[in-house]
């Protein structure tokens, strides 16, 4: 009986709180929790990613993000190929096996192109620097905040969507209400038809001082389908 008073009035709090914060003061405390020092703005370093997804190989990253120099490099390692894609202030360079002379075959079977490397610049910069990309500009966030229980836990969920110029999606951030950390995120390219997906984030990696989330795991919307897990490590 104690205990189920003591959630009721932990629930409780969780609800008043949830109607008196806004977006801004949602985002602003997840990311004292997850870079306190406001260390991701001048990130310079490197960290891997090793991805495991149903029915297919592995696939073992090592990514260098240096923001200040506006430099990108990902190195991907799958059943024994490495392709590099190096994108560094406005130029770039892909290779396959260390060379960067590639046939047309070559460049169509891997998908070697500078539109590749720029996506991926922009998919691992954003993806590994949340909840701290969520300040760059074009990006507009609801202040109103929701609470929803998702997986059996609470959460107080924060609505994000873009300017047209800087995305189209949809998406929600879903944050532990005692310490602010992201836990959950989740997008849609269009929430009338449930697409998407949404990420569990769980453990912590500390790297340059920020806590970023270890161990990602991908799902479907629509039908919760296991996408694959991808795992971050500081070290090799």
């Amino acid at each position: 009986m104690k205990r189920g008073i003591t959630f009721l009035l932990l629930f409780s709090s969780i609800v008043s709180f949830s109607q008196t914060i806004t977006g801004d003061e949602l985002l602003d405390k997840a990311i004292n929790y997850h870079d306190p020092n406001g260390n991701w703005k001048s990130f310079s370093g490197e960290f891997f990613v090793s991805m495991q997804s149903p029915k297919k190989s592995n696939r073992e990253s090592r990514i260098k993000i240096d923001i200040p120099n506006q430099y990108f490099s990902l190195k991907v390692l799958k059943d024994k190929v490495v392709t590099e894609y190096i994108v560094n202030e406005k130029e770039c360079s892909v290779s396959i096996n260390g060379h960067k002379t590639l046939s047309k075959e070559l460049i169509k079977k891997y998908n070697l192109n500078c539109e590749r490397a720029k996506m991926y610049k922009n998919y691992y910069t954003y993806l590994y620097g949340l909840p701290m990309k969520l300040k760059d500009k074009g990006t507009i966030i609801h202040q109103k905040i929701a609470k929803k229980i998702f997986k059996e836990k609470e959460y107080l969920v924060l609505k994000v969507n873009y300017e047209k110029q800087t995305g189209e999606d949809t998406w929600y951030f879903y944050f532990n209400p005692i310490t602010y950390a992201m836990e959950v995120y989740q997008f849609f390219h269009d929430e009338s038809k449930n697409d998407g997906e949404y990420v569990l984030l769980t453990g912590e990696e500390t790297i340059k001082n920020i806590q970023i989330p270890k161990v990602r795991v991908w799902y479907y919307n629509k039908d919760n389908a296991y996408l694959g897990t991808d795992f971050l490590s500081s070290k090799k």
